[in-house]
């Protein structure tokens, strides 16, 4: 395990002016890993263990070429140290750069007995899910050996979604026996051994869809998914929402729709939050649970996408807030998301995420001013912090980066006042200098 010290950034006077005059104090932020990266459809990627911060990343190797398409855990202590330690190492070349890609990064979850339990996979590129168990309760420093889950020969996997239900542990992923389609395995000894579940939904269609799902658990009955009828480059999507509860999939009212062995027959089964179409092009970003332990999300729509072209379309993205209030789901605009994030994914957004403590707190990246669409004096990704007060958004600038952008926000569960993201730039999902950065907000 290494440890090192961070750098240390303090902000800049003008945007600590900028924050003082908007009721905000500036902070400090870090850089926990100079070279990391991670897509946003895993989770959990980061978990509090006491106070500290444990999570994942796929290294790229633009700074040192031996950490390239290495999965990496870091622990950031409250001495304001990290301590890294090498969770899937390539040793061929060609392996290596076949691992390095954002979609490969870690999901956590703890044990009952304290120890942690890593599930990663590569993109659609093999059937294996790998897996590992630290030696210790909250212990990043010590592995188990690393093993292999294989759902099924034909499989073609990736993303990894660890929640809890009762004594049984499930890995919600894509991909179970070729179908593009999200699927489960699960564990009822803590993770030591797996089987195969099924697909979760299945999209009628001329051609394979890939529903993009987003997952949250109470950690005991329930496990809410919030999902598209696809990748939005395929279709006009709108947003739906289901939960798991005794092995039965619901709708938001409760309506039973299927046992989870089943699945659901179409997207169009779940409950609709957006309805899309040519110019609201929805994909799903976040979703936690209120003090209630009702769902919330927030969300990107694309608003220019009528009647052109894949690869034409991207300049004007929004990000939406949903709230289940236990009758309907209320839905609204936020903020401007900017333009895509690079050429080939119109629809890729710098990406919002909710604060799992205070779901009326949210985090957006976003190349433009997030109240008003205003492009930004350096046309960079940066972050802002959203809050709800009475009944209105307000907003306030968190990063102000000449040449690096700002992307993908996280907050861990418990992480009261921690936002982990990504600095630097990004060209593809497998070609990114990227940092890992963190903030303890006051």
């Amino acid at each position: 395990m290494k440890e090192t010290s961070m750098r240390r950034r303090d902000w800049l006077a003008g945007l600590a002016g900028a924050m003082v005059a908007s009721g905000s104090t500036p902070d400090i932020e870090y850089e926990l890993s100079e070279d990391g990266g991670w897509c946003w459809f895993q989770d959990e990627r980061a978990l509090m263990i006491g106070d500290r911060v444990v999570f994942g990343y796929v290294a790229s190797g633009h700074r040192d070429p031996r950490r390239r398409g290495r999965v990496e855990i870091a622990e950031w202590g409250p001495n304001d140290r990290v301590a890294t330690a090498g969770l899937h190492e390539p040793e061929a070349e060609s392996e290596r750069r076949a691992w390095v890609d954002d979609h490969n990064a870690p999901a956590f979850l703890m044990r009952r007995d304290g120890r942690i339990l890593v599930v990663y996979s590569q993109h659609g590129r093999e059937n294996r899910i790998y897996y590992r168990i630290s030696k210790e309760p909250g212990d990043i420093r010590a592995w188990g050996a690393e093993r292999v889950f294989v759902p099924s020969e034909s499989s073609r996997v990736t993303y990894t979604n660890l929640h809890r239900v009762g004594g049984r542990i499930y890995n919600f992923f894509r991909g179970l026996d070729n179908s593009y389609k999200p699927s489960y395995m699960y564990s009822e000894d803590e993770g030591e051994t797996w089987r195969t579940g099924n697909v979760l939904i299945q999209v009628p269609a001329q051609f394979r869809h890939r529903p993009y799902v987003r997952y949250a658990g109470d950690g005991r009955e329930t496990v809410h998914m919030v999902y598209t009828e696809g990748h939005p480059r395929d279709f006009d999507n709108s947003v739906y929402h289901v939960y798991l509860r005794d092995g039965q999939l619901h709708r938001s009212d409760a309506t039973v729709l299927a046992r989870l062995e089943k699945g659901l027959g179409r997207p169009e089964d779940g409950t609709r939050i957006f309805s899309g179409d040519a110019g609201n092009v929805a994909w799903t970003s976040d979703v936690h649970l209120d003090r209630s332990g009702l769902p919330v999300v927030v969300y990107s729509v694309q608003k220019d996408g009528a009647g052109k072209k894949p690869g034409e379309a991207g300049e004007d993205h929004r990000y939406r807030y949903a709230r289940w209030d236990g009758r309907q789901w209320m839905d609204e605009e936020i903020g401007y998301a900017g333009s895509k994030l690079y050429p080939g994914e119109d629809d890729y957004t710098g990406n919002v995420c909710l604060d799992p403590q205070n779901v009326d707190v949210v985090y957006a990246s976003s190349n433009v001013e997030v109240r008003t669409g205003q492009r930004l004096a350096h046309g960079r990704y940066q972050l802002f912090r959203g809050e709800r007060q009475r009944g209105k958004w307000q907003w306030a600038p968190m990063t102000d980066t000449r040449d690096q952008d700002n992307i993908r926000p996280v907050v861990p569960i418990g992480g009261k006042g921690i936002v982990l993201w990504l600095r630097g730039r990004m060209t593809t999902y497998t070609n990114y200098r990227l940092a890992v950065m963190g903030k303890r907000l006051a």
